[in-house]
């Protein structure tokens, strides 16, 4: 999906020694000691499902034995992270490839509950008291909580990890701790956070999530170069076996200080968690089939509709399970780089549109699983209606009158349904019309851009898995007129380029948490555009979105927030910045059966909450070792 990152600094002195080092405010006087009522937990709006004595999250099973092993391979990317690769220890900055799974070597102040949508309890905070201007929390520290060595995890380790974060992260890390002004240890127990006048909501939340890193083992380490050194954590696993590029494994702390916190009970219960890497997805199918890895979310219809009749399918050792997906499907679709002067008029990045023919790639290449994504809030109430905005929306979208398109003020723009022949005579004409409008004439049976180059393609692709969708897509723009290609190029190279915005179109997927904020940022605004290695890849940088994207994160109540973003939703979408692709409302998943997991799966934890809550089952493993045993 994406990328993110974080760390750095040396041993600069605590407190506001530390931040007047660094460039930032120094926290102690009046402001610090104005907190509210202590709290065990932390939301956007306030609202919280446990109370202070909860014993367990609900959806856990805090009998599910420990033992056993998972393995896997990469579903989900977050900051220098590659779904094919690893050459680093160090997953939090922009430099390297970092390693799955990193982020369960390390604790955090607070851990989300995945039954709510935005809820955060205290892990390596047991409380926090809130200002009542809500720009300083001051984080109580648990006195347990230790780091893998034995070292005490205090405060100071907590202020310095977020400082160097904002000061040394990767840059979608900068981004979203813009709003944070600063952190300072007053003690070992006590940490006081402070936030900008008109932060972002979900700042603070953000915060609480980040790693601890210990500030004695970085006073001699640079903190934001790649390595293959182990870093000391705090959390539930600790780095294993690893082979660069292949696999790495962790294992779980057996005496690890946090096991029986109430939001831990019932969770990481493998001894060891192994992340497989493979190039190709065909290939890592294959590796499945072998037992070479245990678990796969299977995103390829193609290979769930077609190659899951091997024998341990049929004999009962793989099961296949469907899980509804309850959550925003968020954006998945071709981000077209709008700094190319070529797709500087929308004009062109519609007719773009026009001329991918989702109804039938769905029905020939994907066998009709997938429905289309016309909004990067698809799947949930925040995207926009069909009909003209609401009175409320209206307010927020009547300044930027003239300044946007007029459709804008009417029904939302979505994709146009073809006729599933693969070639729709009607899309291509007016894709046709589009192109001459923008003043891209066809010569000789080429496209013409004003500076007399022929206009030309290059999608950039990463595993070939995709190049099915591209060849009638291609086809389609061929018959436009325009010159398009696939680029197909290493891992490596292909977050290289993303990074740089060395691209023409690309595929990206990402999704919105169900309370959107700050992370808005580093997906839509004018400053991500400009910031290298930012999610931005279309480099959208519009003032009303803008404007929108701190009316959401403002927001103070859900209902306020809804409107918001489909506000945001219609400006989105009026801006064509890119070919909308498609989404899964379920999660398919396939797994040896060897494993328990909780029959009602949390809604929050993307539907499936695997490795986290599942278990290994002894008796279901020994099955399936007879069941190997006869089938020889």
């Amino acid at each position: 999906m994406t990328q993110v990152s974080r760390r750095h600094v040396l041993a600069l002195g605590a407190g506001s020694a530390l931040g007047a080092s660094l460039g930032l405010p120094p926290l102690r006087g009046a402001r610090a000691s104005e907190a509210g009522i202590a709290s065990h937990g932390i939301s956007a709006f306030g609202d919280l499902k446990y109370p202070a004595d909860f014993h367990h999250f609900d959806y856990v099973n805090v009998d599910a034995p420990k033992g056993g092993a998972f393995s896997l391979i990469p579903s989900v990317r977050a900051y220098n992270q590659s779904y094919q690769t690893f050459n680093s220890l160090n997953a939090f900055i922009l430099k390297g490839d970092g390693a799955q799974g990193m982020d369960m070597t390390f604790a955090a102040l607070m851990v989300r509950a995945n039954d709510e949508p935005d809820a955060m309890y205290g892990l390596a905070a047991k409380s926090v008291q809130i200002s009542p201007d809500k720009l300083v929390y001051r984080f109580t520290m648990r006195p347990e909580a230790k780091f893998h060595d034995g070292t005490k995890l205090t405060a100071h380790d907590a202020a310095f990890s977020l400082t160097s974060l904002k000061t040394k992260g990767h840059p979608l890390i900068i981004v979203q701790m813009r709003d944070m002004v600063g952190a300072e240890a007053l003690d070992d127990t006590t940490l006081v956070v402070t936030f900008a006048k008109g932060r972002a909501r979900d700042v603070p939340l953000y915060v609480a999530s980040l790693p601890i890193f210990s500030k004695a083992y970085y006073a001699t380490r640079a903190f934001d170069e790649s390595t293959l050194d182990v870093p000391l954590g705090s959390g539930p696993y600790k780095v294993g076996k690893f082979e660069v590029n292949r696999y790495i494994e962790y294992d779980r702390v057996k005496n690890w200080w946090a096991a029986d916190l109430p939001v831990c009970r019932g969770s990481y219960n493998f001894d060891v968690v192994r992340y497989e890497f493979y190039r190709d997805r065909d290939v890592a199918f294959e590796g499945f089939t072998g037992k070479n890895y245990l678990y796969r979310e299977e995103f390829t219809s193609r290979i769930w509709a077609t190659r899951y009749d091997f024998s341990a399918v049929k004999d009962g050792r793989v099961k296949m399970e469907v899980t509804p997906d309850d959550t925003p499907s968020g954006a998945q679709g071709w981000f077209i780089n709008t700094r190319r002067d070529k797709f500087k008029d929308a004009r062109v990045r519609e007719a773009l549109t026009n001329a991918f023919d989702f109804e039938w790639t769905n029905k020939t290449i994907m066998y009709g699983a997938y429905a289309r994504t016309v909004s990067p809030f698809q799947n949930s109430d925040l995207m926009a209606s069909n009909g003209p905005p609401s009175p409320e929306e209206l307010k927020l979208l009547e300044p930027f009158r003239g300044q946007v398109p007029d459709e804008v003020f009417a029904a939302p723009f979505s994709p146009p349904v073809s006729d599933g022949s693969g070639q729709d005579r009607g899309l291509l004409r007016k894709a046709q019309q589009l192109l001459n409008e923008a003043g891209i004439p066809i010569k000789d049976g080429k496209r013409m851009l004003p500076n007399g180059e022929v206009f030309r393609i290059e999608f950039l692709l990463d595993e070939p898995s995709f190049q099915p969708h591209h060849a009638p897509y291609i086809k389609n723009l061929g018959t436009l007129g325009i010159d398009a290609s696939v680029r197909l190029v290493d891992a490596v190279q292909y977050k290289a380029r993303q990074e740089d915005f060395d691209f023409d179109m690309t595929i990206q997927r990402f999704s919105m948490s169900a309370t959107p904020g700050d992370a808005m940022r580093a997906f839509f605004s004018s400053q991500a555009a400009a910031t290298k290695g930012s999610y931005n890849l279309a480099g959208v940088a519009s003032p009303a979105l803008d404007a929108m994207i701190e009316k959401i994160m403002a927001a103070d109540g859900r209902e306020e927030l809804t409107f918001a973003c489909r506000a945001f939703d219609r400006l989105f979408r009026a801006g064509r910045y890119w070919v909308p692709q498609w989404y899964n409302k379920t999660h398919r998943l396939a797994y040896w059966d060897q494993f328990g997991h909780p029959a009602k799966l949390p809604r929050y934890a993307n539907g499936v909450g695997a490795p986290e809550i599942w278990w290994f089952d002894a008796a279901k493993a020994a099955k399936i070792d007879n069941k190997t045993e006869q089938a020889k």
